[in-house]
């Protein structure tokens, strides 16, 4: 396989890739709409993303919703790596059409091109699925063993109780997710993507095609897009640090994420493209060590050596999970897959980047305001 199509390839993750597959003498096609909210007005100018790939790749503007597009994209590529999705747990609960539309709509468009016409050269298709189908994840109860809860209540939240509960509201331990465990996104961007791997998993083996999907945890590092108020804490922290403005943090703080640094998840790609292991396979990709919110904001507010206020004003978001990180159990086996950078390590070179970008505009108020007209913010 030579020639790969990367949809999204504009974006974070796709541009990193992009550039290592060019430097192992891949052939590459991007597929990319240049969305205003990632990257600016005038990519040209505003994108530092676009820009590194532009001259180096087969750029096609245009979008995964527009069959024709898909149609051009596709011709003559060996493989499809398909990014292009709308991002954000927030925003998808109140874009819930452009998301569907975007994430699952498009997705069906290219699977329904190479399903009915088969003159295509297509071999392989890895799609980028995300942690957030997992919704709250995996824990044990002391008694009953392994559980997966539902929803947090929202009435406990609202009284400041943000801890996951079981039915009989019995304290329990929080575990790494493994790709077996269950399946119960609890926003409408976790839906879309359980959609997407869904449809990526069970229709391309019908047709000839080798899927594979890759679960992203929470992927960082420079180069993150620093406009976008709607997804990537550490980016949304940096721009408000950089502003001098306050961080409001969700919660009480303790909430965790799994950070995974940009070149390690180019790093599993790249093995679930190559290795023949990775076929019809599913994988998450992370570092398998969850971190607190409140920890990431006081080690930026350090490594930037900005003092902010910090408040952790007990407002939350409907949609957001409290706890998640990867067991990496599977990739490591089958794939060889190990991080190789550390947080601390990852967060010097992020913010070691971000010193050297303009600051932005904080748009972070605005997409709260957005939020609360909604009824999704309390």
């Amino acid at each position: 396989m030579k020639s790969i199509l990367i949809t999204g390839g504009a974006g974070f993750i796709g541009s990193n890739l992009a550039l290592k597959l060019l430097e192992k003498g891949y052939e590459i096609t991007v597929l990319d709409n240049l969305s205003p909210q990632i990257h600016g007005n005038k990519p040209e100018v505003t994108s530092p993303l676009y820009r590194s790939i532009k001259d180096k790749v087969k750029f096609i503007q245009g979008t995964v919703t527009s069959r024709k597009d898909w149609e051009k994209a596709l011709k003559k590529q060996d493989a499809v790596i398909h990014y292009a999705a709308e991002t954000g747990t927030g925003q998808s609960m109140y874009c819930i059409e452009r998301y569907a539309k975007v994430n699952m709509q498009g997705t069906a468009i290219m699977l329904d091109i190479l399903a009915n016409h088969r003159n295509h050269q297509v071999k392989k298709i890895v799609v980028a699925s995300s942690r957030s189908i997992y919704g709250e994840g995996k824990y044990r109860h002391p008694k009953l063993g392994i559980v997966y809860p539902g929803h947090r209540n929202e009435r406990d939240m609202l009284s400041g109780d943000f801890e996951v509960k079981y039915q009989d509201n019995q304290t329990l331990e929080l575990l790494a997710t493994s790709e077996d465990s269950k399946i119960h996104p609890s926003s409408v961007y976790g839906i879309t993507k359980q959609n997407q791997e869904q449809m990526i998993m069970t229709v391309c083996p019908s047709i000839g095609i080798v899927p594979v999907a890759l679960r992203y945890q929470n992927v960082y590092g420079p180069g993150q897009s620093l406009k976008n108020p709607y997804t990537g804490i550490l980016s949304i922290f940096s721009t408000q640090i950089k502003n001098g403005n306050p961080i409001n943090i969700f919660e009480d703080g303790k909430e965790s994420r799994d950070f995974v640094f940009i070149d390690d998840v180019v790093q599993a790609t790249i093995l679930a493209l190559e290795k023949a292991e990775a076929n019809n396979e599913i994988f998450n990709v992370g570092t398998g060590v969850a971190f607190n919110v409140l920890d990431v904001a006081m080690q930026l507010i350090n490594n930037y050596n900005i003092k902010v206020p910090v408040k952790i004003s007990g407002n939350y978001r409907l949609g957001d999970i409290r706890h998640n990180f990867a067991d990496l159990s599977k990739i490591s086996r089958m794939l060889e897959y190990q991080p190789k950078v550390s947080f601390k390590e990852g967060i010097k070179k992020f913010t070691e980047w971000v010193n050297t970008q303009d600051v932005h505009e904080d748009f972070y108020l605005k997409s709260i305001e957005e939020m609360k007209n909604k009824g999704l913010y309390k």
